[in-house]
């Protein structure tokens, strides 16, 4: 294969996927925001701050200049979506045309100021359409291990989403084709706010039956957000749903469900995050998910006591008994 991939954030998962795609055989140029961690990586060969013990393949190089990493046709995004207009601004300043590039989005969340998707963040500052996303249940160490894992992918453009699918699937990851990027991207943002209600019920002491009942009344609450605004109620029963919901809540390595278990067990979530590297995207997550169903008036439970455990200061302890005590009714899926 002749492509030649441009990668830029250097986080865990975007690191991940350069080391994957370059021991494909694929060119792939991996660019950090931050030009101290470029010059760490080339000296390295090894990304020590976020992926230690991996090191890169041949294939891969790292490129400090953002001008130069956007030469190349196929640019992944794989930012934090806190900083990603930021970023892709930047990029936009870069490039004196990007419509002949196709952006693919790794990033999870809804931005806090516009309550707005990666790829509607990206669309509207690259003023582009040849935008995908690719999301799923996926474990960054599972998946340079080889053990098997599956990704959805949606792209308006039928012949650039084909493309992709090739691209990124090997013998050990397997890419589906979708057509639904609003719900797949919910599904990937969502998931968090619940990996972190697990983690506090992990944090909590308590079981199989307390995570069981939050992943599938969690499940509802992304549903019924994502109905009004555009998703089908089907694609949270697959794998950038449901899947991606199981992984995060059940994972020991989510970072967002480790989140949740510090706050379970008493710490505060300034503490928590001031100590890790990684961004645990739910947290953000949280805040502008509760003001999205506010605005649209859907009722999200979970999501309202975890942004008063997060936000409010309200204890775990009082958020799980408002949760059990109130007005009984009967069961709704959506």
């Amino acid at each position: 294969m002749k492509e030649k991939i441009s990668i830029i954030g250097a986080g865990n998962w975007g690191t991940t996927q350069a080391v994957f795609l370059a021991r494909k055989g694929l060119e792939v140029e991996l660019h950090s925001v931050f030009d101290a961690h470029n010059r760490k990586m080339a000296k390295d060969r090894e990304n020590k701050l976020y992926l230690k013990g991996t090191k890169f393949p041949a294939k891969l190089k790292v490129n400090p200049s953002l001008k130069e990493t956007l030469k190349n046709q196929i640019i992944v995004i794989a930012i934090p979506v806190k900083f990603i207009r930021k970023v892709v601004r930047k990029i936009g300043s870069q490039a004196p045309s990007l419509k002949n590039k196709v952006f693919l989005s790794l990033s999870k969340g809804i931005e806090v100021t516009s309550l707005k998707r990666p790829s509607q963040i990206m669309e509207e500052e690259l003023e582009i359409t040849n935008v995908a996303v690719l999301s799923g249940p996926n474990i960054a160490k599972e998946v340079l291990a080889g053990i098997p894992s599956t990704s959805v992918l949606v792209c308006k453009n039928k012949r650039i989403a084909k493309k992709l699918q090739l691209l990124f699937t090997s013998k050990t990851f397997r890419v589906y084709l979708h057509d639904d990027m609003v719900g797949v991207e919910l599904g990937a943002a969502l998931k968090n706010i619940i990996a972190i209600s697990c983690g506090i019920a992990d944090g909590l002491g308590f079981g199989t039956n307390t995570k069981a009942a939050l992943v599938t009344r969690g499940l509802a609450e992304i549903t019924r957000l994502g109905k009004p605004l555009g998703a089908k109620a089907s694609t949270f029963w697959g794998i950038s749903g449901l899947g991606d919901l199981v992984t995060t809540c059940f994972s020991p390595f989510s970072r967002n469900r480790i989140v949740g278990e510090q706050i379970g067990k008493g710490k505060k979530i300034k503490s928590i995050l001031s100590n890790m590297s990684m961004v645990a995207e739910g947290v953000e997550t949280v805040k502008s998910t509760f003001h999205l169903s506010k605005e649209l008036g859907v009722e999200m439970p979970i999501t309202r006591e975890v942004y008063s455990v997060l936000y409010k200061g309200k204890s775990p302890q009082k958020a799980v008994s408002d949760l059990m005590t109130r007005t009984l009714k009967k069961e709704k899926i959506s």
